[in-house]
């Protein structure tokens, strides 16, 4: 027996501003509470410390939302020096202090920029990456440590935003690719510095298209009327607007909503966003033989219900 759905078809991308202290599956399932939605996932967990972008699929949205994990991000960062915990952050348990080094301001930009590139960076063990089935985070609450292999990521940005010289933190805004974990940089850099270091405060200000100041809070959503909640939804294609599009008429578009390839004009293209005269209706791919084939198809004929 296939099982009842209990809430509203509700199809779009709601960004919030993740609150310190809740983890981002306690706050999806607030905001789906809120919209009362049948299907939702978020994209790109922030740990309980962290606060900031945290973007929501509802219903079809869904299916982008694993496209989106690709995306790039933006953080500032705040880490204490001289303090190294278990997890990487101050909710951690302290397992090392060292002396903090005076800094001059030459020596960290000097330490920065030797960050800022194509780099290697050996994820934590308090991460959910998996290692024979079972994710790292398990392992290490239950004491064990297991050998991790490095992974390249791409640091396109690090900037020192301020030096608190008196309690020994930094404040720097970090743009990253996919796959960077700040804890991890941050205890890097300390090293770097002759030092240890641990993540005080993270926050999340960007992620692919979309900015922090786009975010509502809980408490903003929480105020809203259920149409003015609608009225947030944002469209499945935003955040796939760097993809060429294609616009198809209705005898066109039908053909492709029943899977058929069809001949186009364009030139090949590895994916593109899929239009027809009424809505967005997914993504294809555009062969060397000028034929679209439609690869991710959304259902969209009603909003909600």
């Amino acid at each position: 027996m296939a099982k009842r759905k209990t809430g509203r078809d509700v199809h779009g991308i709601v960004l919030l501003d993740k609150r310190l202290g809740v983890s981002s599956n306690q706050a999806l399932q607030e905001v789906k509470r809120l919209f009362n939605a049948n299907k939702a996932g978020h994209t790109g967990a922030l740990d309980p410390l962290a606060t900031g972008l945290l973007p929501l699929c509802f219903g079809e949205a869904t299916k982008v939302s694993a496209l989106m994990l690709d995306d790039d991000k933006r953080y500032s960062v705040t880490m204490q020096l001289g303090v190294m915990t278990d997890t990487g952050d101050s909710e951690g348990k302290v397992i090392a202090e060292m002396p903090v080094p005076a800094l001059d301001s030459v020596q960290l930009q000097d330490c920065l920029a030797g960050f800022v590139g194509e780099i290697e960076q050996v994820p934590p063990m308090y991460s959910a990456l998996k290692h024979q089935g079972q994710k790292l985070y398990e392992l290490a609450r239950a004491g064990k440590t297991v050998e991790r292999q490095a992974r390249r990521i791409k640091i396109y940005g690090l900037e020192l935003v301020e030096v608190d010289a008196d309690h020994g933190r930094l404040t720097l805004d970090v743009s990253c690719s996919k796959g960077t974990y700040i804890r991890t940089l941050a205890e890097d850099i300390g090293t770097r510095l002759g030092t240890c270091a641990s993540v005080t405060m993270l926050r999340r200000t960007a992620a692919g298209m979309f900015r922090i100041g786009q975010a509502h809070t809980l408490e903003a959503l929480q105020a809203m009327s259920p149409e003015q909640l609608l009225l947030v939804l944002i469209g499945l294609d935003q955040p796939l607007l760097d993809m060429p599009e294609i616009s198809l008429n209705a005898e066109q578009a039908e053909r492709v909503r029943q899977g058929q390839r069809i001949r186009v004009a364009e030139a090949a293209a590895e994916r593109v966003r899929i239009y027809s005269p009424e809505c967005f209706l997914g993504l294809g791919e555009i062969s060397m033989d000028g034929k679209l084939a439609p690869k991710k198809l959304f259902h969209l004929d009603n909003q909600t219900t």
